[in-house]
């Protein structure tokens, strides 16, 4: 086996943490934009970002010049849908405009309706808390639908609901910085029927033949040996440890198997909702980053910092091959890797170079590992790396630097690091030549 022709390799990027404009053409504040002081670091932005609201065709001209067959982008809620009942033409007409750039230049686009950007008004209505927001998201999704669906075929109504819904609502570390503990099970409730909701408008009203996933926070025990038992125990860990939402179950039994489970040993969502919940997907993305083996969250303070990315996760690229193994043996589902990256301190050189040799090394190790799930015959659509650019890291601000692109914050001026070049290898071999 080896990669498909028509294998996906792309970048992935959010509306939030590259686009900027956030408050031209119509657009009203999302929840990130409207951040209390002190709740990111460095008293940072996400207002002008990487300014790719402007930018866009010299990123797309970037992705070209990569070589890049798909892109993953999302799309700004409250860009399109400024306030409720009203459709702001200016915002349609972006994202017409930047499908039309990638298609025009041979790369094809992969588009999220939901990463973590929620609108402000969406939020005074109650935001996740709230069962108005079914209504609200399948409202929205069909505007999408209507504008794009004649040129777009790969749809992500959510990325991470583990991440918005922990980080925003029960750590408080992220948008709308909630501590909402006993909300839980309403939260989820809410968060997968809106899911379902849009992904049944998106099968209903879509133009061109669909193929409808979702992108998980995901990740997996690695085996201690790959023998029978190690591998069964590895599995077994892989759906029924974790911690609360970063379980594994928590969201996949009710989305995919249609049944309920516990998080904490205490929450348990209603099984009156799991017909409103349960939805066929044409594959699962996973962004997976670091195994569940050091501890649930990817960190390890006993390693040390060349086996880590500057937030502290372990870089192990065995996790990708068992997280795409373990879910494609237990849900039958092709697989797309939504996102997989590794964020450091990059520098920029006098000579305008970026020698990012620590993240070649991360691709090497985790690409060599898709391929082994690829030459085992697991069905992998693509792999979409994170991220195409630097850009705002949340809560983090703009420290931390994932982009196979370096940016310049204050000049907005894009830079191809080492690893670029690499990638760019990669695509042109169809990932033969990973060395």
């Amino acid at each position: 086996m080896s990669f498909s022709k028509d294998f996906l390799w792309g970048a992935a990027t959010a509306s939030a943490q590259i686009e900027g404009g956030w408050n031209e053409d119509g657009r009203t504040p999302s929840i990130w934009d409207l951040a209390p002081e002190g709740k990111i670091k460095n008293s940072e932005t996400c207002h002008e970002a990487c300014d790719h609201y402007h930018l866009y065709k010299e990123d797309v001209q970037l992705m070209k010049e990569l070589g890049l067959k798909s892109y993953r982008f999302s799309i700004s809620w409250s860009r399109i849908v400024p306030k409720e009942g009203e459709v702001n033409e200016k915002g349609i007409a972006f994202y017409n405009d930047l499908i039309d750039e990638l298609l025009k230049n041979g790369i094809e686009p992969l588009v999220t309706l939901y990463h973590w950007d929620l609108p402000a008004w969406v939020q005074e209505k109650g935001g996740w808390l709230s069962k108005n927001i079914i209504m609200l998201f399948e409202q929205y999704t069909r505007i999408i639908v209507d504008a794009y669906s004649d040129r777009v075929t790969y749809w992500i109504p959510m990325n991470e609901p583990q991440c918005f819904i922990m980080n925003g609502h029960m750590t408080g570390n992220h948008a709308p910085f909630m501590k909402k503990y006993l909300s839980l099970p309403r939260l989820t409730e809410n968060c997968l029927m809106a899911f379902h909701a849009s992904v049944r408008i998106i099968r209903a009203l879509a133009k061109k033949t669909p193929k409808v996933g979702i992108a998980m926070a995901t990740s997996v025990f690695i085996p201690e040996k790959e023998n029978e038992e190690g591998i069964r125990q590895a599995y077994e860990d892989s759906f029924s440890k974790g911690s609360g939402l970063m379980n594994n179950l928590w969201w996949a039994a009710p989305l995919l198997e249609g049944r309920s489970v516990r998080a904490f040993g205490i929450y348990k969502i209603s099984d009156k909702y799991l017909p409103s919940i349960k939805t066929k997907l044409d594959f699962i993305g996973i962004n997976t980053y670091a195994p569940f083996t050091n501890n649930w969250y990817g960190k390890d303070d006993s390693l040390p910092p060349e086996r880590k990315n500057s937030l502290g996760w372990v870089n192990d690229g065995r996790c990708l091959y068992w997280t795409i193994r373990f879910w494609s043996e237990r849900y039958h589902l092709p697989i797309l890797v939504t996102e997989n990256g590794m964020c450091d301190e990059d520098r920029l050189n006098e000579d305008l170079s970026i020698h990012d040799e620590k993240r070649i090394g991360f691709m090497k190790d985790y690409l060599a590992h898709l391929k082994r799930a690829v030459d085992e015959g697991y069905d992998v659509l693509g792999y979409e790396y994170w991220s195409l650019m630097d850009n705002f890291e949340w809560a983090e601000g703009y420290g931390p630097r994932f982009g196979l692109i370096y940016v310049d914050f204050k000049t907005k001026d894009r830079y191809l690091k080492d690893s670029a070049s690499y990638y760019q290898k990669v695509i042109a071999s169809n990932g033969e030549d990973l060395d």
